[in-house]
């Protein structure tokens, strides 16, 4: 005697149900956390502004507080509380693109020079 079909369907899904509700059981382990990186902070070098852009400048270390055009270039300059900086900016040799920091001067109150990680650092500061 033949089973119904719908006998023989239920037939096969007990089996299937059976283990789609044994895998629902089983425990996925636990993430594992990753590793915690320590950020060390390099000491400002001048050549840390070399090349960057005027937007980039700003973003570092707001808006100057002069901005010359001289020819093709540009001076921007920040003050700290004990230094000035100059940040001296010129196109890419072949004249297209963003004008980019070339040279950099960094001077006390006075107009002497200081060390310009220094000046970099009190400009931050502020």
């Amino acid at each position: 005697m033949a089973l119904p079909r719908h006998k023989l369907a239920m037939r096969h899904l007990v089996p299937i149900a059976a283990a789609l509700l044994l895998a629902a059981c089983v425990s996925t382990p636990p993430p594992v956390a990753a590793p915690v990186r320590e950020v060390v902070v390099a000491p400002h070098r001048p050549s840390d502004l070399n090349g960057i852009t005027a937007n980039e400048l700003a973003t570092r270390f707001g808006l100057p507080r002069l901005q010359v055009r001289e020819g093709d270039g540009t001076k921007l300059q920040f003050a700290g509380k004990a230094c000035v900086l100059d940040a001296y900016l010129y196109p890419p040799a072949g004249g297209k693109g963003l004008v980019r920091v070339t040279h950099v001067d960094a001077r006390d109150r006075a107009g002497r020079d200081v060390d310009q990680a220094r000046c970099i650092a009190d400009v931050e500061a502020n």
